[in-house]
């Protein structure tokens, strides 16, 4: 039985800070390496998601089409269930939690894994009844035992973090790695991120590859976006997954995956990867910024000076790098275009950053 479950980043393994690497006052005309990447310097913060100091942080994973207006398409019709029908987690769908966990309690107790897997879920999220981590631990871990790849995840995730159980890293591998190979998406993800920790280098990259590509076919789009920087970066690599890096950096993009908005701007700024747009690039870079994304505001900065995929505007531009600025991402060029314009368009683009702040 499926439970709905967020999965967890252990590490920021691709999600690298970049700088735009223009250089002030340059022309619109098309040059090789516009936008580079990665640095070092880049701010940990930024890799590691946690917010910025005036207290941005990247995207939670909303979907980038509504917030763009788009029509999302009708879904295709379901076709007509004969199988056995699980009343428990019909009541848990559709909201009626007590009935859920009166249904699913008797069957947890005679050893159903799926129903124990149900009553961790409602006490974790206090559905219904008092939130109860370490009763829902408890279930989690019966459900775990009984092979409900739901259950492994999410008790692997416990025993990882070791508040509300024993730290146990290898019983927690054990079960990440059987619940990914059970099928689970948020769990093929993690697992290859524990992989890619666990071996440094392209050995890590190339065990993970497949928990990656498994997870992201199953819309996770940290996984997405891990292909798509494997595929455009691992050596050795078939050309047939190599042509699919930025098909995959886009999905994640549209998925409302802030890091990967960034990196397909880029890609398309630069045309690495595919063919180069700069008015497209130019589009998810303003996207990613408008969300709070500190990278993508200082290289809108760029962008605005340079006229790329865009009209000039210095006030624009300023606005951007005050935001990045301030966010802790400083830029010498920025500075150095900052304080070569005139005093009332520091004011506007002051006052225009100082609005954005607001209404966020």
């Amino acid at each position: 039985m499926p439970i709905l479950a967020r999965h967890l980043r252990l590490s920021a393994a691709f999600t690298v800070a970049i700088l735009v690497g223009f250089t002030h006052g340059a022309s619109a005309q098309v040059v090789d390496n516009v936008v580079t990447r990665p640095l070092a310097t880049a701010p940990e913060s930024l890799k590691a998601g946690r917010p910025q100091t005036d207290g941005t942080g990247p995207s939670t994973g909303v979907g980038v089409f509504d917030r763009m207006g788009a029509k999302l398409p009708d879904l295709p019709p379901e076709k007509d269930y004969k199988g056995v029908v699980d009343e428990a987690y019909g009541a848990y769908q559709r909201g009626y939690y007590l009935t859920a966990m009166e249904k699913a309690l008797p069957r947890a107790q005679l050893g159903d894994p799926a129903a124990q897997t149900l009553m961790g879920e409602l006490l974790a999220d206090g559905l219904g009844v008092k939130r109860d981590m370490k009763n829902a631990a408890f279930w989690y871990s019966k459900g775990a035992e009984g092979g409900d790849a739901a259950a492994m995840f999410k008790y692997a995730l416990m025993l990882i973090e070791g508040r509300y159980v024993k730290r146990d890293k290898a019983k927690a591998d054990e079960y990440m790695h059987k619940a990914a190979d059970g099928g689970n998406a948020s769990a093929q993800f993690n697992w290859g991120q524990i992989l890619t920790t666990d071996n440094p280098g392209d050995k890590g990259l190339k065990l993970a590859l497949p928990y990656y590509e498994k997870s992201a076919e199953q819309g996770i789009a940290d996984a997405q976006y891990a292909v798509a920087e494997i595929y455009a970066s691992l050596p050795d690599l078939p050309e047939e997954k190599k042509q699919l890096a930025r098909e995959w950096m886009a999905r994640a993009a549209h998925a409302g995956f802030d890091t990967a908005q960034v990196d397909l701007g880029i890609w398309l700024v630069n045309g690495q990867n595919g063919p180069r747009d700069f008015v497209k690039g130019f589009q998810w870079l303003r996207l990613a910024a408008n969300r709070g994304n500190v990278v993508a505001q200082n290289k809108l900065a760029h962008l605005y000076i340079n006229a790329l995929g865009t009209k000039p505007d210095p006030v624009e531009a300023a606005k951007w790098y005050v935001l990045s600025r301030r966010a802790g991402l400083p830029d010498p060029e920025l500075e150095d275009f900052y304080l070569g314009i005139e005093d009332d368009q520091q004011k506007a683009a002051i006052d225009a950053a100082n609005k954005f702040r607001r209404l966020q």
